[in-house]
């Protein structure tokens, strides 16, 4: 679900955050969604032509080679066994060259055989040699075994690191292949491509396979009341999270002589609106269940609200039912259905089906083309998509049914500002800027709009202004986590005050214990410190937190690298830059 306190991130375009984005300047780079490889300062591009080759091919010699292929025997015998084991590898290297597989292992044996075992440099090179020709046979196993043997007798063999964990993942022992690939990024200074993709490939499987078996058995968690007020708030015409009406009151809330008998009996329904106004979120499903359960007048609204919670506390597969009963209640309200259409959509587009979400917001539209809050969202989500355009049209469409809609309208900036910026518009960004500015002169007390124009602000390295808007932020809102999490991202990017940065991302923590993006900031943060053990502290606490599976596997990626890096450190002696 899209709560107005989280930021819009498109699915394309950088692929990064914006939170991660603004790590980007004088810190190393985050891979793709999964990885955390957060140490490549230079961000080069193949400075050496051969950095993003396939690595297919056994090795030349490791020392001066005397002797000849197709020496004769004489010749032979009056060479050191080094030079024998040398001539023996180069002629396989002809054969492997030829595709000879099978003689150029036979050649590398005799080679790995004739070399004194003194010879380590030369040794690791035969083993990896044949490693290569067993590669080319797919035979997995026989290549670890080589590849390790030179990995023994030269520790930091990039090659032999590398092939190893190609292995490794065609034996689907991911972790393994994790530590060699990390080792192998950290090496190469994250100059080559092909091992970046595959730590970002086995860090993705990873965190998609620890995600689904936690995310299974998790236990259900409340968030915060900041996050359930922040969510509602995102919902104009959502009659479940409206204020009990007069008529509405408990029983025992009512005046004796008076309204009491606008109730004939008491409704578990009202009870739970009740609980929602005094903010004790923990009682609304068993109120909910109560009403569905007897049938009451409520039962629509009852599902509706008990979807709801659901989704906050993560479960989808408890919510889907209620919100399908709601979406095909005829004789329920328009309002309801479109609401549960809504929040239905939201779901799927959480779980990576955006045609389905598509689908659901299409149809809210189509049943109830007053309601704004179906424009608004649905705006949110062509965001996700990059359909920017479409977006805009969205916001329009919820601005003109509710000019007062503030969020709507900061939210249209943002999608102009976006289009403009990855499209390298100078004009367009400047026009986008103006209309943030704009916002905030019409809306002073809207803290969103200063929240999304540090955002843009912080894109242009307007970094004093950025400030100045999350202060206003701030302001506005003293218990929004999310916004001292951006602050204190911006002092490590603007001043690269690491002591300040942490003190605000702690505050976040201090307000808000279940602010998952806190969490994980604090652990990437970490990482880029050296500080591995309190990073994977920290991105444990976050997965703990996480509210969909998505976001569950993201963290996951994010701790196995930290893991990684721990398990290199101690193997090889091998640490990336760190801040």
């Amino acid at each position: 679900m899209m709560a107005a306190s989280k930021p819009l991130e498109p699915q394309s375009g950088s692929g990064l955050p914006r939170w991660q984005l603004a790590l980007l300047v004088g810190t190393p780079i985050v891979l793709g969604v999964g990885a955390v490889y957060l140490w490549n300062r230079s961000r080069g591009k193949d400075k050496q032509g051969k950095r993003n080759g396939e690595r297919k091919t056994p090795e030349g010699s490791a020392s001066p080679v005397q002797g000849q292929i197709g020496a004769t025997n004489p010749e032979l015998e009056n060479m050191s066994p080094l030079d024998r084991a040398q001539s023996a590898k180069n002629k396989g290297n002809k054969y492997f060259k030829a595709g000879k597989y099978e003689q150029a292992i036979h050649c590398y044996t005799e080679a790995i055989g004739l070399c004194p075992k003194e010879q380590k440099g030369d040794l690791s090179t035969f083993y990896q040699n044949r490693a290569a020709a067993y590669e080319q046979q797919m035979k997995w196993t026989e290549v670890i075994q080589d590849c390790s043997q030179a990995v023994a007798l030269n520790p930091l063999y990039v090659k032999a690191l590398f092939r190893r964990a190609k292995a490794l993942e065609k034996l689907d022992n991911k972790k393994e292949c994790l530590e060699d690939v990390t080792a192998v990024c950290i090496l190469e200074a994250f100059q080559n491509q092909q091992s970046m993709l595959l730590a970002d490939k086995v860090l993705k499987q990873l965190g998609k396979e620890k995600a689904k078996e936690k995310y299974k058995n998790r236990e259900p968690l409340m968030p915060s009341p900041q996050f359930i007020k922040s969510y509602f708030s995102s919902f104009t015409d959502d009659i479940i999270s409206q204020l009990l009406q007069k008529g509405e009151k408990k029983d025992e809330d009512k005046d004796k002589e008076g309204e009491a008998s606008e109730v004939t009996e008491s409704s578990s329904y009202l009870k739970a609106k009740q609980y929602m106004e005094e903010e004790n979120y923990d009682k609304i499903i068993s109120e909910c269940t109560k009403e569905i359960e007897s049938g009451g007048r409520y039962t629509a609204e009852a599902l509706l609200l008990r979807a709801t919670f659901y989704l906050l506390i993560g479960n989808a597969t408890a919510a889907q039912p209620d919100l399908d009963r709601v979406i095909n209640m005829n004789d329920a309200s328009v309002k309801l259905r479109a609401n549960a259409l809504i929040k239905r959509g939201s779901m799927y587009m959480q779980q990576q089906q955006p045609q389905l979400s598509t689908l659901d917001f299409n149809m809210a539209a189509e049943i109830d083309a007053d309601n704004a809050d179906v424009y608004h969202h649905r705006g949110q989500l062509k965001i996700l998509l990059d359909q920017v355009e479409e977006a805009v049209g969205d916001f329009d469409a919820c601005i003109k049914l509710r000019p007062d809609s503030a969020l709507a309208q900061a939210q249209k900036c943002f999608a102009l500002y976006r289009q403009a910026y990855t499209g390298n518009n100078p004009s367009q960004v400047q026009k986008a800027m103006d209309g943030f500015e704009d916002v905030i002169r019409r809306f002073p007390m809207c803290a969103e709009g200063y929240a999304l124009y540090a955002q843009a602000l912080t894109d242009q390295q307007q970094f004093g202004k950025a400030d100045e808007m999350y202060d206003k932020c701030i302001e506005l809102e003293t218990d929004n986590a999310t916004t001292y999490v951006h602050k204190g991202l911006l002092q490590l990017q603007w001043k690269q005050d690491l002591e300040m940065g942490l003190d605000l991302i702690s505050k976040a923590i201090e307000i808000d214990n279940k602010c998952d993006f806190a969490y994980e900031t604090m652990g990437t943060i970490e990482v880029q410190r050296g500080n591995l053990d309190k990073a994977i502290d920290m991105f444990n606490k976050a997965i703990n937190l996480a509210k969909s599976e998505m976001e569950m596997a993201h963290l996951y990626s994010l701790c196995d690298a930290a893991y990684a890096q721990t398990e290199v450190a101690k193997k090889y002696g091998l640490k990336p830059p760190t801040l």
